[in-house]
């Protein structure tokens, strides 16, 4: 499991850094934040799906694959908004650093229902 986290991690890296290019572009458009911050994500989970399945848990693409990914990163999304809500107006945090800080929070639970339901050989 070390393994696969290290490299859902790199993979993360990556679809982090295509959020935060997406998410500073919609700021810079007047999109506003919360609606930013999920849309940004889904840049990186369209990313992280063909990485992850390929690379980090070396899964099948299945129909039921795409649907939990595509569930998980939707949750994962909204779970983004609503913590960079909360950052930015109970913390008093920047929009930018409301996000950063939010991220790692998705990530380790995205990782852990990815790697257990996700891609795994349940059926």
């Amino acid at each position: 499991m070390q393994r696969q986290f290290i490299r859902f991690l790199i993979v993360g890296a990556a679809n982090t850094l295509i959020s935060l290019v997406v998410y500073r572009a919609l700021l810079a458009l007047g999109v506003w934040y919360v609606v930013s911050a999920p849309i940004a994500w889904a840049a990186g989970v369209v990313n992280g799906y063909v990485w992850n399945l390929r690379w980090t848990f070396a899964g099948r693409d299945t129909p039921r694959a795409r649907v939990l990914y595509a569930l998980f990163g939707a949750v994962g999304a909204v779970v983004a908004s609503l913590l960079v809500l909360a950052f930015v107006r109970g913390a008093g945090l920047g929009k930018f650093e409301a996000y950063l800080a939010a991220v790692p929070l998705v990530t380790v639970s995205t990782f852990l229902a990815n790697r257990y339901w996700t891609f795994s050989d349940r059926g």
